[in-house]
């Protein structure tokens, strides 16, 4: 475990964190005046490893063979000029920190979005330490500088990864349904008048980056994926963007407790684990590995049984409902899998250089028109 210290004074700025894998949805901007939640949960801490935030380069201005050093292989809008290796926690975990009273926060559509850079300063020395995010539509979180903060190991709090026995047993599943808030909401009898069951923004997230993989996979032929809420989130977007014919590649959920099923399998969803981020499986398998966040993955490969929809008559005397007569959890519209996450993996992945996928790619607006993203 660690804690960040200013690396101007030496002051604490966080209480000890252990390491985590960062979530596939940290950047992710979701829906319009959406109420998103914390995005790391409190003792945890990841480590972006690519440029974030300011100052930005479009990509008329960059040269092609930088980028692809970058790992980018098709054109963007822009690419961070940053530095690489911004530290999230969840902002419940800040110590002596204070917001910058120039009040250089960018967003203020309903809060901070950290556009301007550095809106947190270290309350000791005043130097700019983090951006804190918290407007609508966004994971609220705080981005340390990783030039401003220095790590420094907890004596005697090692913390060893979970095995993924351990994590299977443990069960901590990402429901597919949540419901989510928006701004403006009106309280009615006893409940959010507009506090609708959809989509989990997690698992859009997660099908974008797993959708970009899927299509690497297919190598230009139809992928099938099994039924039921796979087929649900992924066979739709598969079928309008891969052509119809035989030799279709077949998909299968595979992982701790999922062992590879019999007979072929050319593309296997695994999951990632949560605190390393390392793909279940090996990598000399020729088989396609497509990563999932672990949550994701564990609801998929042992589906939790849907929610009883309340029933009719009067409860016995002393007996009180929680349900406010809702139905079951479900979404009102198909699934639309998160398109800036999709587009950020698929621009990363050496074959989006393939003319069938770069054609995929610049389509993008058409397919979100088409209720696909």
């Amino acid at each position: 475990m660690f804690v960040f210290v200013c690396a101007g004074c030496g002051a604490e700025l966080t209480s000890a964190l252990s390491e985590v894998a960062l979530p596939v949805h940290a950047h992710q901007k979701y829906g319009n005046g959406t109420q998103l939640p914390v995005l790391m949960e409190s003792g945890t801490f990841a480590v972006d490893s690519e440029p974030w935030g300011p100052p930005w380069r479009t990509w008329e201005d960059l040269d092609p063979d930088e980028a692809a050093a970058r790992g980018v292989h098709a054109p963007v809008y822009a690419l961070s000029d940053g530095l690489p290796g911004a530290i999230v926690i969840a902002p419940g975990d800040a110590r002596n920190t204070v917001l910058v009273p120039e009040g250089r926060g960018g967003g203020y559509c309903c809060g901070l979005d950290g556009a301007d850079g550095p809106n947190v300063a270290c309350a000791e020395c005043a130097l700019p330490v983090a951006s804190r995010i918290d407007d609508c539509s966004l994971w609220q979180a705080l981005w340390l500088a990783p030039n401003a903060v220095r790590r420094l190991a907890v004596d005697g709090a090692d913390a060893v990864p979970s095995s993924w026995a351990q994590l299977l047993a443990e069960g901590k599943a990402t429901p597919p349904f949540e419901p989510l808030a928006g701004w403006g909401l009106r309280l009615k009898a006893g409940h959010w008048s507009n506090h609708v069951w959809s989509w989990s923004p997690q698992w859009e997230a997660a099908a974008g980056r797993a959708l970009a993989h899927l299509l690497a996979a297919s190598e230009g032929r139809p992928v099938v994926v099994p039924d039921g809420l796979a087929g649900e989130v992924f066979q739709r977007a598969l079928d309008t963007m891969l052509p119809a014919g035989p030799q279709a590649r077949r998909a299968v959920l595979a992982g701790p407790g999922r062992p590879v099923p019999d007979g072929q399998a050319d593309v296997l969803l695994v999951p990632t684990h949560p605190q390393t981020g390392v793909v279940w499986g090996s990598a000399d398998s020729t088989a396609y590995r497509v990563p999932l966040p672990f949550g994701v993955w564990l609801w998929l490969a042992f589906p939790e049984p849907e929610l009883p929809v309340p029933a009719s008559g009067v409860l016995p005397d002393g007996v009180l409902r929680d349900d406010f007569d809702s139905p079951a959890p479900h979404a009102r519209h198909l699934f639309r899998a998160d398109p800036g996450t999709f587009q950020h993996t698929l621009v990363r992945l050496p074959a989006v250089r393939s003319p069938w996928l770069r054609a995929i790619l610049d389509d993008l607006t058409q397919l979100l028109q088409a209720g696909i993203f």
